[in-house]
């Protein structure tokens, strides 16, 4: 009969066991790597806590900061460190005779003596997790590559002969990559850090290798907030069940619903482009508060515009958003992408669509969004990979996408027109002597549209559709020009919205 296999070591951080399928191989040795910052003691810590908390006895040996520094980081996310046992083996003058057998001179002593005094305390501790911050000690005690290697592999055997599982800390102080401790160690998880020209320092983890487990490769990013890592598994939409598309649901106006074919299809992406101002947003509120009606819920991830002037403007179009807010049906987060990440924002919507069963999301803008990546290649990829998740989860998507210019030549910074099912075009035209607006659908996936070009007004009642408009030309060119009469517009049959257009 095959022996079971052990339970996994949790890490205590929820992001980093599921890219690692549930955590850590027990009594194995791992490797820990990054630059000073990047979250290695934040990291150790938790896993020793988590420990303790399932009634494992857990072992800090710190060979660079004192035990008053670790229980300061431990106070900044409100931790207590006394379930653990913390050596400290870092030089220091003036202290009291009786701390003398636990402290160690490493610059004075050989590495032997101070790899033998590890294994001493192991043995007096019998720990089940052991943490030791940081081989960048013992890699200078070695003085030389073989001879470091030697002790590493020491430590190692006998770590696992007292069934311990070890996280070794290296602050990457090496020249170069120090790949004799990928080849030792069972698994090697690499922290990193990097600065844009504007904004907060981004955090981002790898798995390197990891015998035996099916983890999610890739970066993922991840950042350190009080109680401590907060990691952001990458997206992969494979990874979940297709779900089953329901008929198209109405978006609170009759004439948009007529331009789509019937209304947004469940499970389709719906592209809003135009210029500032014609009225993307608008649209989209009224699609998300006709959900909202129908008792679903919704997430509106806002880049662009401040919150209290959304929700101003928003009641003023007689579509206040507040009930929805009190009730929580309606998330509605004001995102700076300065300060979020990708991985972080696409872990709010995979979290809103999971965890609060949202059906509708609205993202505004993508342009604000492609400010927070590095660059063009990864916006479309990650959001190929959302849209495609949101899809599989029959979520109605909205993307609005500003256009620059106003009249003539309109282009966009990325054309994301061929991840959408759904492409609506939002312009501004001129007829007699005013200018007006228009909207047209010139892509669906799903139903068969309407490929008119109808008016459209901006009123107390939101967005209000008119009937087609034939008499247009130069639709292609990107200036379309009204040449009828004067009749056919809404303003001869809708009046009551010239005083709030």
């Amino acid at each position: 009969m095959d022996e079971a296999l052990p339970r996994p070591a949790c890490t205590g951080i929820s992001g980093l066991d599921g890219i690692l399928n549930g955590g850590l191989t027990p009594d194995r040795m791992y490797l820990v790597e990054g630059t000073p910052g990047t979250g290695k003691t934040t990291l150790g810590l938790t896993f020793l806590l988590r420990g303790a908390e399932e009634g494992e006895a857990g072992l800090y040996i710190t060979l660079a900061e004192t035990e008053a520094e670790l229980r300061a980081v431990a106070k900044t996310h409100g931790w207590s460190l006394d379930s653990l046992e913390l050596f400290e083996m870092v030089p220091a003058d003036g202290l009291g005779q009786e701390y003398e057998q636990t402290l160690l001179h490493p610059s004075e002593v050989e590495l032997g003596e101070t790899v033998r005094d590890i294994m001493a305390k192991v043995d007096e501790l019998k720990p089940t997790r052991v943490v030791l911050d940081s081989l960048s000690e013992l890699r200078l005690l070695a003085q030389s590559p073989i001879r470091y290697r030697r002790q590493i592999l020491a430590l190692k055997h006998f770590f696992s002969t007292r069934r311990c599982t070890v996280l070794f800390l290296d602050d990457k102080s090496a020249s170069g990559s120090d790949l004799q401790l990928h080849s030792i160690a069972h698994g090697v998880i690499a922290l990193e850090q990097t600065l844009s020209g504007f904004g907060a320092q981004r955090r981002r983890l790898h798995v390197v290798k990891m015998r035996g487990v099916q983890f999610s490769g890739g970066y993922h990013d991840f950042e350190i907030k009080p109680g401590g890592l907060c990691v952001y598994r990458r997206l992969v939409a494979s990874a979940h069940q297709i779900a089953v598309s329901g008929p198209p649901v109405s978006t609170g106006s009759p004439g948009l619903d007529m331009l789509l074919g019937g209304g947004l299809v469940p499970g389709t992406a719906t592209l809003l482009t135009g210029p500032a101002g014609v009225g993307k947003t608008t649209a989209s509120i009224q699609c998300m508060v006709a959900a909202l009606k129908r008792g679903e819920k919704a997430a509106y991830f806002l880049f662009d515009e401040r919150l209290p002037t959304l929700l101003a403007r928003s009641a003023a179009l007689g579509m206040d958003l507040q009930p929805y807010l009190d009730d929580g049906s309606l998330e509605l987060r004001a995102i700076d992408p300065a300060e979020m990440s990708p991985g972080e924002f696409a872990g709010s919507i995979e979290s809103s669509v999971e965890d609060r069963g949202v059906t509708l999301v609205v993202i505004d803008s993508l342009n604000a969004y492609m400010l927070s990546m590095p660059n063009e290649q990864f916006l479309v990829l990650q959001m190929h990979e959302l849209l495609t998740y949101l899809g599989q989860k029959g979520v109605v998507s909205l993307l609005i996408l500003g256009l620059h210019g106003v009249m003539g030549d309109v282009r966009a910074d990325i054309d994301l027109s061929y991840l959408s099912d759904t492409v609506a075009q939002l312009r501004y035209f001129e007829a007699q002597g005013e200018v007006r607006q228009a909207i047209s659908v010139i892509k669906t996936r799903t139903t068969r549209h309407e490929r008119t070009i109808r008016e459209f007004r901006i009123g107390q009642n939101g967005l209000q559709v008119g009937d087609p408009l034939r008499a247009f030309q130069g639709v292609l060119t990107g200036v379309p020009t009204f040449s009828g009469e004067g009749k056919t517009l809404m303003a001869s049959r809708m009046g009551t919205l010239d005083s709030h257009g």
